[in-house]
């Protein structure tokens, strides 16, 4: 069940997910945590046993893709566009019912599709965009990336994505080289800022996270190919790291939902490996780490948090991997003073489970457990 900006909503006897023997008692007005004191005495035992309820945050995907349909771009261009809405629609609705209640789209929807879905299919998912993603095709030196990124900064998008190097489509042995140049790429990232534009960049690896550190983007993806003395020098910048780890599993298994061809499932194969590595490293180093799936199709949104599963299974600790999710993620949007948190004066951005969050064996026990999920914005705020 979604509560959409809720007037007025008391929540009583709550257990704050992490916090714990501590129950709340918290009032939700006009879309905002209003109050949260801690609630009074309580029994040990619940008077109804199985009826305890806990919060959490709404949780924030950095890294998705709601516009597109199908893996292979070129089966959604079969599709007719009343039937791609319609997928559109449902990705955004699918991915609310699993909690998550703030998205990044890596490249792919457009501002006015946002506009569109939420108004008129009602559905209230708060997205960043990118709008675009520039690439191989616009490594055409200044002047051409000057007029690009003049076209992505009309559609309203917040973002700009760099595609610094190739990834599942390319050969092993050339996914880490970079596509732009090193002063194509500084251009990118100065031009972006100057116009108060935040910058991701994908990459594999290699000297195109050494760029990014030096730039001053917000944050890298996938990355699993980063070195230990790249992971140094990513914690001490502040730039995030999103590995979205989960989908290269996912495109592993060539049985699995996405059935891709021997080839591609290999080279996914081999980074699922490598990324295990460079989490431990990023881990040890301080890095900050933000939550982000890739999840692209319609097998997979809705699944999301299969990726708190990965970031666990790869050293993170449950909490790391929730704060991923919620606190840090909001603070790699720039919204940390009002997402990511169950506290006083925060957008009611949350997620209400019959059992414990921390203590789910995996995501998919988590994702049966969830009662509602709250959201506290406006439609004004979303479009």
């Amino acid at each position: 069940m979604i509560q959409k900006q809720p007037k007025l909503l008391s929540l009583e006897n709550m257990n704050i997910a992490g916090i714990e023997d501590k129950r709340f008692d918290i009032v939700i007005n006009e879309g905002r945590f209003y109050s949260i004191v801690e609630a009074g005495p309580y029994p040990n035992e619940s008077s109804q046993p199985g009826q305890d309820l806990w919060i959490s945050p709404g949780v924030i995907d950095l890294h998705t893709h709601l516009a597109w349909t199908d893996f292979d771009h070129a089966d959604q261009l079969k599709r007719d566009q009343p039937e791609i809405e319609a997928m559109q629609a449902e990705a955004f609705a699918a991915t609310l019912r699993t909690g998550v209640t703030t998205t990044r789209d890596a490249g792919g929807i457009l501002p006015s599709t946002v506009r569109h879905l939420v108004r008129h299919y009602q559905q209230p998912l708060r997205v960043q965009t990118s709008s675009d993603m520039i690439g191989s095709a616009d490594a055409r030196g200044l002047k051409h990336l000057e007029a690009r990124m003049a076209d992505i900064f009309a559609t309203g998008a917040g973002w700009i994505k760099i595609m610094a190097t190739g990834g599942l489509g390319t050969p092993t042995e050339k996914v880490v080289d970079p596509i732009f140049s090193e002063e194509e790429f500084a251009f990118i990232v100065r031009n972006a800022h100057a116009h108060h534009k935040r910058v991701l960049v994908h990459t594999w690896g290699g000297v195109t996270i050494d760029w990014s550190i030096q730039a001053g983007v917000e944050s890298i993806e996938h990355g699993m190919f980063l070195s230990e003395e790249q992971a140094g020098r990513l914690a001490e910048s502040g730039v995030a790291y999103v590995p979205t780890t989960s989908i290269y599993r996912i495109a592993a298994d060539p049985k699995g939902v996405l059935a891709l061809n021997p080839l591609i499932c290999d080279r996914a194969a081999r980074a699922a490996e490598a990324h295990s590595k460079a989490i431990g490293y990023a881990q040890k180093a301080g890095v900050r780490f933000g939550f982000g799936t890739d999840y692209a199709t319609p097998a997979l949104h809705g699944y999301n948090l299969q990726e708190l599963d990965t970031l666990i299974d790869y050293g993170l600790s449950r909490t790391e991997a929730w704060k991923s999710a919620t606190e840090s993620a909001a603070g790699i949007l720039g919204s940390g003073n009002e997402l990511g948190r169950i506290a006083e004066g925060y957008i009611a951005d949350a997620i209400i489970y019959n059992a414990n969050p921390y203590q789910a064996q995996n995501a998919e026990q988590l994702r049966k457990s969830i009662v509602s999920v709250i959201t506290g914005a406006q439609e004004l705020d979303l479009v």
